[in-house]
């Protein structure tokens, strides 16, 4: 095929690959925000009323995650290789957190002693969050790589900048996890949530301000994307998008709505996401992987089309179901008196 309809299939994976990672990281983001949370509530009662509206909330949203290594590992083979080389530290810390945290769940609801796997949830819940934060500001911040091969040390994607991005996107979770609480809970608890989102707001709002000074530097070319005319006027309105939902869920926190918080992460969420990715482009690993050169052979993307195709409308019908009705049908027995061992489930959910 022609290059420039390989550079079309190759850009249509990249903003594929994109809204899976988004999709994950917006449904997935409340559900380890309020396991990173519950490790700063010290009552019993009212760390299992926040873990009690989990229950049928979080069996969909891994699907995302498994679309995205396999779609990765399909599109761009290269990219694919390069990254678990370089990041399987963070990558391996992602996945004990992910295991660790979903078998933490499932056994405190029949523990006589649930402390130390509320405790294990919630500390698999912060490593999977770090894990994650540290293979992006690994990735984005620059790794050691020669003709398509991971040239580094084992520590190469830690650094003080990738550092930073880990703990914004811990307090990003906790900040979707907080405002996602608000909506669910009420009296002490929903108090402690409004207080929780207020703390994570700030933090993630100042290593979002530090990685965007960074950025420019460490990566030259993010400077001339953002600095200069025509492209700077596509971008701009993203960061502003950002902050002024940062100004109105700050605003709705002081105010005491319960469901607005909520949307007002999501949309800072989804702008910063946005961001990055219009900034990264057309690089998967910056500043030496493009997408055209890291691509599978055309007839390879044109095959994957057709089979994603199918499957995603499948999984968003899955994942609509999950929330909307298995989701609802278990957070009512949760929330049943005299449901499980731990008084905190007969709180509201």
């Amino acid at each position: 095929m022609p290059a420039a309809v390989h550079l079309f299939l190759a850009a249509t994976w990249y903003a594929l690959l994109a809204i899976f990672l988004m999709l994950y990281v917006t449904t997935v983001g409340f559900d380890l925000g309020v396991g990173i949370l519950c490790l700063f509530e010290r009552h019993a009662r009212q760390r299992g009323a926040m873990l009690a509206g989990l229950a049928g909330a979080r069996d969909a949203n891994q699907s995302w995650l498994v679309l995205f290594g396999a779609a990765l590992f399909g599109a761009f083979p290269a990219v694919y290789a390069v990254a678990l080389r370089a990041l399987f530290i963070p990558i391996g810390a992602l996945l004990l957190g992910l295991i660790l945290r979903g078998l933490a769940f499932e056994f405190r609801a029949h523990a006589r002693l649930p402390g130390p796997w509320n405790a294990a949830f919630g500390g698999g819940s912060l490593l999977a969050a770090l894990g994650q934060g540290y293979a992006l500001g690994g990735l984005i911040g620059g790794l050691p790589v020669a003709d398509d091969q991971f040239v580094g040390g084992v520590w190469a994607w830690l650094s003080p900048f990738s550092t930073v991005v880990a703990v914004g996107v811990a307090a990003g979770y906790a900040l979707l996890g907080g405002t996602y609480l608000i909506t669910r809970t009420e009296g002490k608890v929903q108090a402690a949530s409004r207080k929780f989102s207020l703390w994570a707001a700030w933090l993630m709002l100042s290593a979002a301000l530090v990685v965007s000074i960074a950025m420019p530097v460490l990566q030259p070319y993010l400077a001339q994307r953002w600095l200069t005319l025509p492209t700077a006027l596509y971008l701009a309105p993203l960061p502003a998008l950002a902050l002024a939902a940062f100004a109105a869920l700050w605003k709705a926190l002081h105010h005491g709505l319960e469901r607005s918080p909520f949307r007002w992460s999501l949309v800072i969420f989804t702008a910063s996401f946005v961001g990055l990715a219009a900034s990264l482009y057309p690089y998967l690993v910056p500043p030496v992987m493009t997408l055209a050169e890291t691509a599978a052979p055309s007839a390879t993307l044109v095959f994957m089309l057709l089979g994603i195709g199918v499957l995603i409308p499948g999984l968003l019908v899955y994942n609509g179901y999950q929330h909307l009705a298995f989701g609802v049908r278990r957070e009512r027995k949760a929330s049943a008196p005299g449901h499980g061992r731990e008084p905190a489930r007969r709180a509201r959910g």
